[in-house]
């Protein structure tokens, strides 16, 4: 088997692995897809490899600033501190172990909620404050998914180029 394929085969894996992993937050989705990327710079024949790289790691770089300055402005301005989220990603593992499928999820607005309920001490707030978190995290994810998806589309046309 040539070394083009399995680069390309390792890079697409690679690529759909990150989006994953940006959706649900287990693995490092840009830098998977970015690993992707590299995998096929370095080891695919296409010259178009390196330019893919490139356009990829801009477009990642900008997905994941976006996300992180978009979250974190949302939620300074909810004042919302970074351990109830902290208490949120802890239970939403325990949840994805204890209830493969829907527990990371659950888990973490369980989590989350229960955390803002001790903080703020109040039911209404801590549902209000939760609420506000999981919007900001949410536009986040989509933002950084948009973005790594229009990588991994630069990836795919650099290896349809290569053959």
């Amino acid at each position: 088997m040539s070394t083009d394929i399995i680069a390309a085969v390792a890079a697409a894996a690679l690529a759909l692995l990150g989006l994953v992993g940006i959706v649900f937050p287990v693995l490092p989705g840009s830098i998977t897809v970015a690993v992707g990327a590299l995998v096929w710079a370095i080891w695919g024949s296409s010259t178009w490899g390196w330019v893919a790289f490139g356009v990829a790691a801009v477009l990642l770089l900008i997905g994941a600033l976006s996300s992180w300055l978009l979250t974190g402005r949302s939620l300074q301005q909810r004042q919302v501190p970074k351990w109830p989220i902290a208490v949120g990603l802890v239970l939403g593992i325990v949840g994805m172990i204890v209830l493969p499928g829907l527990g990371l999820p659950i888990g973490f607005v369980v989590g989350l909620l229960l955390a803002e309920l001790y903080r703020v001490r109040n039911l209404r707030d801590a549902v209000a404050t939760s609420w506000a978190t999981i919007k900001a995290l949410g536009l986040g994810i989509i933002v950084e998914l948009l973005c790594a998806m229009a990588a991994t589309a630069v990836l795919a046309v650099s290896i349809a180029t290569a053959w």
